[in-house]
């Protein structure tokens, strides 16, 4: 009989085919196996799957020395079916271990590997015995040996949702050691060695540390509001929300079904990570006291379309084109800027292969990158990742910011920008393009953070915040855990001839 609960069935099966390279995490848990589910189900399965992500290096370190043979060769199935229980007893306190370990073996065995469950039950059984131990131990050494966790009854660990698995996450981050060296970072927070040696340096130790922490949590849900009245109609719903660390527009989201309302169907209010509307911003500002004189805008890689909404806000009179490569993140793109298709073109094309000559005002550039700025938001970037991946992404943002650049016009402007935490992807291109010859120039984004916060744009403390991240060559860094955002570089050059 059939005795797996249907979250961990589903996320199972989702981490198995990201196993086998067939999707990414962010499509899978919006697919029809998830929405399919309850809302309580879909919690757990959102959480199962980026915990066992975001902790899988950490994960793969503990359960190694359990097994019979730590060297070995597991197949995929059972690896998977060992972290999912693994997380679960080690970062879900709500999640009786029982449960964790019994589904885990029926899932050893409904994988095709019966013979291979009882040492998935005797691993898991070793590991949720040394992590009672380790819990009793503190707990007598702090005094409390009566407050020992103690897990719930079953019907409340299926509700389980993700918000609370976050704290309870970050509530554990206290007793985790901050780690003296970027070795310590790594076993610590579960990143790859290459990653946290050269963020270690390029931005320091606790830069590095920073970014760690926000890559194992869940970022904060963020909103744009493009009504104000927005916001008293979320307060009377009791829907919860905060200012935004950098924009007079954003919020940030604390409780409350912000999709079921009207505001939300009626594209009122927009889900977009804060760092992003800056980018959206900044490319809109980025023609200073010629604003007025922009009349054409070119977004050379526009899906899912947040930015280009910015752009479309902000300069009601100017056409833009939007181009996306992708098929269907294009008709994706289409169906999201439908209103505005009287002046915004969606146009299917490859960014670096732009043959346009000096046709626009302006271009946002917002490159296809790494994504290592985004780690808490797509978790499996750090397992997909290669180092010699740079160079390819390299060349082929060079490719796209050479084309937009021959797109805008002399003294047209070009606003540069990545989700990367790489130099090789940020100033490493703009010195690249920069060097083919003296048409274009870097200009500095101070003047844009002035512009902006004159404009009630910016916070005061946003625009704070931001002077203090200039690079010297006046491009904008954000690293994530400095700001309540996802990494971003950000850069404006402007074509001199």
């Amino acid at each position: 009989m059939d005795t797996i609960s249907p979250a961990r069935k589903t996320a199972y099966t989702i981490l198995m085919a990201m196993e086998r390279g067939q999707s990414h995490s962010d499509d899978l848990l919006r697919g029809k196996a998830v929405t399919a589910l309850s809302p309580a189900d879909r919690n757990l399965t959102t959480t199962l799957v980026l915990g066992v992500l975001r902790w899988q290096i950490r994960l793969d370190q503990q359960l190694r020395p359990l097994l019979k043979r730590p060297n070995a060769k597991l197949d995929a199935e059972i690896l998977i079916v060992l972290r999912l229980g693994a997380f679960q007893l080690l970062h879900l306190d709500r999640i009786p271990a029982p449960a964790a370990i019994d589904e885990s073996v029926e899932l050893a065995k409904q994988a095709g590997h019966r013979f291979a469950s009882g040492m998935v039950n005797a691993v898991l059984r070793k590991l949720a015995a040394a992590r009672a131990e380790r819990v009793s131990t503190l707990s007598k050494s702090a005094g409390f040996a009566d407050l020992a966790i103690t897990p719930p009854d079953e019907q409340e660990a299926p509700g389980h949702d993700l918000i609370r698995a976050e704290n309870a996450a970050k509530a554990r981050e206290a007793s985790v050691p901050e780690g003296s060296s970027a070795a310590e970072l790594i076993l610590a927070h579960a990143h790859p060695a290459w990653m946290v040696e050269r963020w270690n340096r390029f931005y320091g130790l606790a830069a590095a540390r920073s970014i760690c922490i926000h890559g194992q949590s869940q970022p904060a849900l963020t909103l744009r509001l493009q009504d104000p009245t927005a916001e008293a109609e979320f307060i009377q719903t009791g829907i919860q929300l905060e200012p935004g660390e950098l924009l007079t527009a954003a919020r940030a989201l604390l409780s409350g079904d912000v999709a079921a309302t009207d505001a939300f169907r009626e594209g009122r209010v927009r889900i977009q990570d804060e760092g992003s509307q800056l980018v959206g911003e900044i490319a809109a500002n980025a023609c200073g006291n010629l604003d007025r004189k922009v009349k054409n805008i070119l977004d050379t890689c526009a899906a899912p379309g947040g930015k280009t909404l910015i752009l479309a806000e902000r300069h009601p009179q100017a056409r833009i084109v939007a181009c996306e490569s992708s098929p269907l993140r294009l008709e994706q793109l289409r169906l999201r800027l439908a209103p505005h298709a009287e002046r915004i073109e969606c146009r299917q094309a490859d960014a670096a292969a732009l043959t346009e000559e000096a046709v626009y005002d302006l271009a946002l550039t917002d490159v296809p990158c790494s994504g290592t700025g985004t780690l808490g938001r797509n978790p499996e970037i750090r397992h997909r990742l290669r180092l010699e991946d740079l160079p390819r992404q390299a060349e082929r943002q060079r490719a796209i910011l050479r084309a937009a650049l021959r797109a805008v016009h002399p003294g047209g402007r070009v606003v540069y920008s990545t989700c990367s935490l790489e130099p090789e992807e940020n100033e490493h291109v703009i010195a690249a393009v920069l060097a083919d010859g003296p048409n274009a120039r870097a200009l500095s984004l101070e003047s844009s953070i002035d512009s902006l916060l004159a404009g009630g744009i910016l916070t005061p403390g946003g625009a704070q915040h931001l002077r203090r991240s200039l690079t010297p060559e006046g491009a904008l860094r954000l690293l994530p855990g400095v700001f309540g955002t996802d990494g971003f570089f950000i850069a404006l050059i402007e074509r001199i001839g």
